[in-house]
């Protein structure tokens, strides 16, 4: 699978040029077979040094090599996988601190995906009829 496609690449590395932004993750990779999710909302100029949150086994946001990744060999002919369905959503502060809440980024991600849902069940239900008037 090929980790990058040029239209994440590009907006990847237009997020890298702009520096103190709290950037929503731009794509999630994940090891599957095991330990190893990292979300990047970044890429250096180098076109290697991706930044974001990683997780293996704690999370903890960073710098992260794309070639590492791409060359990692596991089982089965198998290799570290892009999340074609992932969508951010939230901005990577918002992801780390989640994440160290519920003690990793899958977990985290099932706590925020269900606070949104809920805030839009909400939001579509409208406000509640006051009943406090005599």
């Amino acid at each position: 699978m090929i980790l990058l496609t040029d239209e994440l690449r590009e907006q990847l590395l237009a997020n890298g040029r702009q520096r103190d932004v709290d950037h929503v993750p731009v794509v999630k990779f994940f090891n599957p077979l095991g330990d190893g999710i990292w979300l990047a909302t970044e890429l250096d100029a180098d076109g290697d040094t991706l930044y974001g949150l990683a997780d293996i086994g704690e999370p903890e946001l960073g710098g992260f090599s794309l070639e590492e990744m791409a060359s990692i060999s596991l089982p089965f002919g198998m290799g570290i996988e892009r999340d074609i369905l992932f969508t951010g959503d939230f901005p990577i502060s918002v992801w780390a601190e989640a994440a160290r809440q519920a003690g990793s980024i899958c977990a985290a991600e099932r706590v925020l995906y269900a606070a949104a849902r809920s805030r839009r069940q909400s939001e579509q239900a409208g406000p509640e009829e006051r009943h406090d008037e005599p």
